[in-house]
């Protein structure tokens, strides 16, 4: 099968699922600058964004079976997966410690993208200030900051089943506004 210019959603997930080479080196060429720009909006050393970055195009082909086209676009789910995969990465032991050995001005950069990341560069900042307060704070710790459900619960004081509703709520607005 030759390598088109370009593919529809569609098509390009069959081939994936096919494992076509071809069409992963397609996807690598155009979603690696989008994906790079989330991980490392959290990972903000550029050798390990770029080896977070390395794993998630190997998760996204290990895991292409379970892309499911009828929760959302390929798009937001391998977004999904490079979050994932630079929050994993920022609270493994080993970046850390790695932290620890750098000097305090690469610490302040580091702090700074971690626990408020620019919502600009994703591109829902004008949409997220249409939501109300309340979902606006908690899809901006789940999805920005990286918090978890649980660790948000705790920290606003709000039962785990508010916090996991709230968010459900608030993602099926954003998807009536985008």
């Amino acid at each position: 099968m030759n390598l088109k210019s370009t593919y529809s959603e569609q098509e390009l997930v069959a081939l994936l699922q096919e494992r076509n080479e071809k069409a992963f080196g397609y996807l690598y060429d155009n979603y690696s600058g989008a994906l790079y720009g989330i991980v490392n909006s959290i990972v903000t050393d550029k050798e390990i964004a770029n080896d977070v970055l390395q794993n998630v195009f190997v998760n996204i082909w290990r895991k292409i079976e379970l892309y499911d086209a009828t929760k959302g676009r390929l798009f937001t789910w391998m977004l999904n997966i490079a979050r994932n995969a630079a929050i994993d990465e920022v609270r493994s032991k080993g970046f850390r410690d790695s932290q620890k050995n750098q000097s305090l001005s690469e610490n302040a950069d580091f702090a700074g993208a971690v626990t408020a990341p620019a919502i600009d560069d994703v591109g829902l900042k004008k949409v997220l200030t249409k939501l109300k307060g309340e979902l606006r704070v908690l899809v901006d710790m789940s999805y920005f900051q990286g918090f978890t459900h649980e660790e948000i619960s705790k920290a606003l004081n709000i039962p785990l089943g508010t916090v996991k509703t709230r968010i459900r709520s608030a993602l099926i607005q954003l998807r009536t506004m985008i």
